[in-house]
């Protein structure tokens, strides 16, 4: 896999070259410490990473206009935006734009899973994004009338299943859930397994993405 990093603080792209050439995850091709720099250097011959790592808050050009920029470029890019940011605005506006996930600093552990589960095709939010993406719609549905149409594809759940669901886009892991509603793991997966199978979503951050949207309308 080859990766690229953009963030202005250099330490940062030093840090995460080496953990990703040390544990033989990737080779980081370059990096740069701002946005337009990325943008050219993504767009110079070779430098079109399989994964770009990019911060939010740079110099100069920013990592979200860098991002839609790139995109423009190469639809078919892949943007993973990993920041000290968990903003909804944030996180919203870049999944808008096409980026593959956005996961926060502080979970450094999960950098290694998550370009991994990018290059298999998946979308990824840190739990923090995910918690703050539902701290935001749930602020939203305070101001609405709290009988709001659901997305098609959730329509054939049973009132259980959106029970879960919603769970699952508070953030909440199946231990949490199985807690919460009383039931025990085993069931919490199957019922999981289930809702992705009637969704036609392929993981469990598809699933609270798509349901943190219906909860818009």
């Amino acid at each position: 896999m080859k990766v690229a990093i953009a963030d202005d603080d250099p330490i940062v792209c030093s840090s995460l070259s080496t953990i990703l050439t040390a544990t033989g995850t990737a080779d980081v091709i370059w990096t740069a410490n701002d946005g337009q720099s990325a943008l050219k250097c993504f767009q110079a011959a070779g430098g079109r990473p399989d994964v770009l790592l990019l911060d939010v808050q740079m110099p100069g050009m920013d990592g979200l206009e860098a991002a839609e920029r790139i995109i423009a470029v190469d639809p078919t890019a892949r943007v993973l935006f990993l920041t000290t940011f968990a903003d909804k605005e944030y996180i919203s506006r870049a999944l808008a734009l096409g980026a593959k996930g956005y996961v926060i600093k502080q979970d450094v552990a999960s950098v290694v899973p998550a370009l991994q589960a990018v290059m298999a095709g998946q979308t990824v939010l840190g739990a923090e994004a995910v918690a703050n993406l539902s701290l935001g719609k749930q602020e939203e549905q305070t101001r609405k009338d709290p009988s709001k149409p659901v997305l098609r594809r959730f329509q054939t759940l049973t009132d259980r299943e959106r029970e879960i669901v919603a769970l699952v886009a508070d953030g909440l892991d199946n231990q949490a859930i199985a807690r919460r509603l009383c039931l025990s793991e085993g069931t919490v997966r199957n019922h999981i397994s289930a809702i992705l199978a009637k969704t036609n979503l392929a993981n469990r951050t598809q699933l609270a993405v798509e349901w943190l949207s219906s909860q818009e309308s």
